[in-house]
């Protein structure tokens, strides 16, 4: 038996044994909602208790450090360092879940209680962000298992306020770039494209969150007397809404049609099969000319989030004083970030529309990040996953969604290459959040596949990493 058949050996015996289920469902048990103040005193907790010891056993020296921002929660650095010579890695994992919503949940399922149901393990945080970085940890422990040592350097970042804007990360990853120095970046998190086979993304549309809103008056003012004589400020917020995007959702404002969809990206993006979203997508949505993945992978998309004017719930015979929309861009790289809203400011004012003002939110705001599709990191992380899967990777230059991948890609430099080991129609951030146990079966052995393989393979990526920086 190769050393690369022993380390699949000992995930399959981890897995089908039951370990991988028991450790999940002592993660999920902890409550480490960081939306919550009561889920907030359990960040630490669900790092000292489900995450420290897992390292330890691995010979990793860990370091929790608190976040300088007072809303973010305590980071953990970790690593094993096994020589001066070889390449080294860095990953991430976030501790922290949105909030349970217990109430919503199927009967018979609890979102901290993890329970298995059809080929599915329910529990809030099996699919964002435990399932995804209890499998990479454990495909480090089955190499360090079947040869006694990794074979390269590992290093570790988690975080425990990724679901409310990852706030601090920055400045965290900036106070401590010498700390997190490596030559690659591979993390888990988000969904494949599709559940037989793996998905590689490299990087992922970056969002931005703002406020439109209509101020014309304090309270509002009976229908009957002034109706015709007051302005509507619902009315003029729809008039806003309608000229952003037409009326399939096109955007309409030119600073914010990206440029960057080149014919490379296009060939990359035509070989992916449909999306596995569980649910029927709306074809004839979104920008007409473009492929449904070029859609979602290579172009902006507008959305508005929530709209409020008067009482939704008890509506009166009155003209309400103001109206407000949450709204949100997702953009890709190629757009000028610090563009849009000033673009979107002359766009509104050119149709008359002055009465509406703009708010940037103080949160939830990513940059677009996206790696050349040619890295040599990426064909060989590809090439380990298709031979221990036997399947096509299907390869994104970025999600359709946001993650805070600019402070590795841009703060630290790294090559970033994530492997999801979710699917669209997990219920993430959504009652019944689950994994799929075959997708993570499948998942824990390519990652175990792929970690022993750059450690039989560490002097030709360490040759390949230091031919790149130069």
């Amino acid at each position: 038996m190769t050393t690369r058949e022993a380390a699949l050996q000992f995930s399959i015996e981890y897995f089908d044994g039951g370990g991988f289920q028991t450790d999940l469902a002592k993660m999920v048990a902890i409550p480490s909602e960081s939306q919550s103040s009561e889920g907030r005193i359990h960040l630490q907790e669900y790092l000292d208790i489900s995450i420290i010891p897992i390292l330890l056993e691995m010979g990793f020296t860990c370091q929790v450090l608190q976040n300088i921002d007072p809303e973010g929660g305590p980071f953990l650095i970790a690593e094993r360092i096994e020589g001066p010579d070889l390449p080294t890695i860095l990953t991430y994992g976030h501790g922290d879940v949105v909030r349970g919503q217990a109430n919503n949940w199927k009967p018979g399922l609890s979102p901290f209680e993890l329970k298995e149901e059809a080929s599915r393990f329910y529990g809030r945080g099996t699919a964002d962000n435990k399932g995804q970085h209890l499998i990479n940890l454990k495909a480090l422990a089955s190499v360090i298992k079947s040869q006694g040592r990794l074979g390269f350097n590992f290093k570790v970042l988690f975080e425990t306020g990724e679901e409310i804007g990852s706030p601090g990360l920055k400045d965290f990853c900036k106070q401590y770039t010498e700390e997190l120095k490596a030559d690659v970046f591979i993390a888990s998190d988000g969904p494949r494209i599709s559940t037989k086979n793996p998905t590689i993304f490299t990087g992922s549309r970056g969002s931005l969150n703002f406020n439109l809103l209509v101020k014309l008056r304090n309270g509002a003012h009976h229908s009957g007397n002034f109706g015709g004589l007051l302005g509507d400020p619902t009315i003029i917020l729809a008039h806003a809404l309608a000229v952003i995007t037409d009326v399939r959702g096109q955007i309409q404002i030119p600073e914010w049609r990206p440029a960057s969809l080149s014919p490379e990206i296009q060939e990359a993006l035509a070989i992916l099969p449909p999306v596995d979203a569980g649910f029927s997508l709306d074809a004839d949505w979104g920008e007409e000319t473009l492929t449904m993945a070029e859609r979602v992978f290579g172009w902006n998309s507008f959305a508005v989030l929530a709209i409020k004017s008067g009482n939704p719930k008890a509506p009166v015979n009155a003209i309400p004083g103001y109206a407000r929309a949450t709204c949100q861009l997702r953009f890709v790289v190629g757009t000028n970030e610090k563009d849009i809203l000033p673009a979107l400011r002359r766009h509104l004012d050119g149709h008359g529309l002055q009465a509406i003002e703009i708010e940037q939110a103080e949160r939830n705001s990513f940059q677009a990040t996206r790696l050349d599709i040619n890295n040599p990191w990426l064909e060989f992380v590809a090439k380990s996953l298709k031979k221990t899967c036997g399947q096509n990777i299907d390869l994104l230059p970025n999600i359709g969604g946001s993650l805070p991948n600019d402070c590795f890609a841009e703060i630290l430099g790294l090559p970033t290459i994530w492997i999801p080991h979710s699917y669209a129609g997990c219920c993430q951030h959504s009652p019944n959040e689950h994994l799929l146990k075959p997708l993570a079966r499948q998942a824990l052995l390519c990652m175990t596949g792929l970690f022993i393989d750059i450690a039989t393979s560490a002097s030709i990526l360490n040759a390949e990493t230091i031919k790149a920086r130069v």
